[in-house]
């Protein structure tokens, strides 16, 4: 079986964010896999260890993004693939999937492992655009998978509630929290992952121009929430805790 994960490099979901001139800082950040991005990984290695087959991990990024390739070599997929986005001044979901779908139109693929949603940009829409541009089924927000021949059954998380859903190989699925419970990389897995094939291809390799993969959104503003303010604690009897209460929903919170 020919298994593939498409992963991307963001911040320690630990890290203290700072923002300065609308952007976000990375100096001396924690960049890691994408948590969702793990699960699909882990996924993938179990299907290999039921199936036979080859993992084969592919990102967008640059340079940087190769320590995060490793860590899924680590883990024990067999391959990586770096597509190489440095020429691009500005990148979207549709940029990544654009580059992706350049990537895999030339692959042989039985099935697209990727995150239900990235922690940084949260748009959830890579997955489903790549399954778009490649015309295969996709299935997203997974929480179960087996595969028996070309029929996939799969189990999806709808907003609480789950859904049973059969499809046909080739496919993409989109992993949700509760899938699994992703692996730690071993001592012998990093040092094995250290002689795993890692490819970088660019722009010219993906017979692409940057003007095809060109950013279609822009953003207007990066901002921190608001901190949040100190609970208060209303005081005497019910009846002059309730009129308090309103009062305070008229007049601060100002949603009456």
């Amino acid at each position: 079986m020919n298994i593939f994960v498409i992963l991307k490099r963001t911040f320690d979901t630990e890290e203290k964010i700072s923002i300065t001139n609308g952007k976000v800082q990375e100096d001396g950040a924690e960049f890691i896999i994408n948590p969702y991005d793990e699960y699909a990984v882990e996924e993938a290695l179990v299907l290999r260890e039921v199936h036979g087959g080859e993992v084969t991990v592919v990102t967008v990024g640059e340079e940087d993004a190769e320590k995060q390739l490793r860590t899924a070599l680590a883990m024990g997929a067999d391959k990586a693939v770096l597509l190489d986005r440095e020429e691009v001044e500005e990148s979207d979901p549709y940029t990544t999937a654009s580059l992706l779908h350049a990537y895999f139109k030339e692959q042989d693929f039985d099935i697209i492992l990727a995150g239900n949603v990235a922690v940084d940009g949260g748009s959830g829409q890579v997955g489903p655009r790549l399954a778009e541009l490649l015309d295969i089924s996709q299935v997203t927000t997974i929480t179960s998978l087996s595969i028996d021949g070309q029929t996939a059954s799969i189990v999806r998380d709808v907003e609480g509630d789950e859904e049973k859903v059969e499809a046909q190989l080739p496919l993409l699925v989109t992993a949700q929290q509760g899938l699994n419970e992703p692996r730690y990389p071993s001592l012998p897995g990093i040092m094995k992952a250290k002689k795993k094939p890692l490819e970088t291809l660019d722009l010219d390799d993906l017979e692409v121009e940057e003007e095809d993969v060109e950013a279609k959104t822009s953003v207007s503003e990066v901002y921190l929430p608001p901190e949040k303010q100190a609970g208060k604690k209303l005081e005497g009897e019910p009846s002059e805790q309730v009129k308090e209460l309103v009062s305070l929903l008229r007049s601060e919170a100002k949603v009456i």
